[in-house]
């Protein structure tokens, strides 16, 4: 191939993810995928991005290539601004559906007793991962676990967790991580259990991957690591406001597998209604 076919392939490309990130986000994405992105395409490119651009059936997980906005990742920066406007409030948390919250609640609470207890995981200390302002945190977790540790990417909902909501379950809190979980290092064998509650949703493939396998050397003895997401019905969905990805079950049990996780159980969130995306408690270890 002659060195100017070879350039107007990559220009192609590349106006062809210009035309299609304008249509999201102007002034984020006005430079688009570089030229660097059509080779990486071909080789390292997500799958669940490839499937919603392209329609092209999941294969593989790869990592999600942007380019770099502001010294974060397109993907991951969409989501910090998503959440800049999102109330410190239960209804923020539930994202208008508020309504069903005890009964989100509820199916937790009998999901973790199944791996909590005698010959299981003990109730020393545990880690909401995607805390927020401690929902599932007061309404599942203190209740069982001596201490707790709590982590979030948005400061608003640390301090409103700690200040108002959790009221006397605060002095429980042993820690607050200020972090994105992509970046997130837990402490070796620390935790009996580690809850990740809509927030798997917002890593790529290869980040939930490795935190998970981080993760797993964060386990005491029994220790087990809760996952509950929305799952796609079937492929994956991308919402451009949030920046989430909503997996089909089987692509999230893939990934869990990958990282050397062992799944011990899988249960779907009964109680909500139709119109809302189904959502899958996974336990693992």
């Amino acid at each position: 191939m002659s060195d100017s076919t070879s350039i107007m392939e990559f220009s192609g490309t590349h106006q062809a993810f210009r035309d299609r990130w304008a249509k999201t986000d102007d002034e984020m994405c006005k430079h688009s995928m570089s030229f660097h992105l059509h080779n990486t395409l071909r080789k390292e490119f997500f799958a669940s991005y490839l499937y919603l651009l392209e329609q092209i059936p999941l294969v593989k997980l790869y990592a999600v290539t942007c380019e770099y906005i502001k010294g974060e990742k397109q993907f991951y920066y969409r989501a910090q601004n998503f959440y800049k406007d999102v109330p410190a409030s239960e209804e923020g948390m539930m994202g208008d559906f508020v309504e069903i919250s005890e009964i989100d609640l509820e199916g937790s609470r009998q999901f973790l007793k199944k791996f909590v207890g005698p010959g299981k995981a003990g109730t020393k200390r545990a880690l909401d991962c995607g805390c927020g302002i401690g929902r599932v945190s007061k309404g599942v977790l203190f209740p069982v676990f001596e201490s707790m540790e709590m982590l979030d990417m948005m400061e608003e909902f640390i301090l409103q967790a700690h200040e108002c909501y959790l009221g006397d379950y605060a002095d429980q809190v042993e820690a607050y991580y200020l972090y994105n979980l992509q970046e997130f290092i837990p402490p070796t064998k620390r935790y009996d259990a580690i809850w990740l509650q809509w927030v798997a949703c917002h890593l790529t493939d290869k980040d939930l991957m490795e935190f998970l396998m981080r993760a797993k050397q964060s386990l005491r003895p029994n220790g087990v690591i809760i996952i509950k997401d929305n799952m796609a019905r079937q492929g994956c969905k991308l919402d451009p406001i949030d920046s989430s990805i909503i997996r089909h079950l089987d692509i999230m049990k893939n990934i869990i597998q990958t990282a050397g996780l062992t799944i011990l159980d899988v249960e779907k969130q009964e109680g909500f209604p139709e119109a809302i995306v189904p959502v899958w408690m996974i336990a693992m270890c």
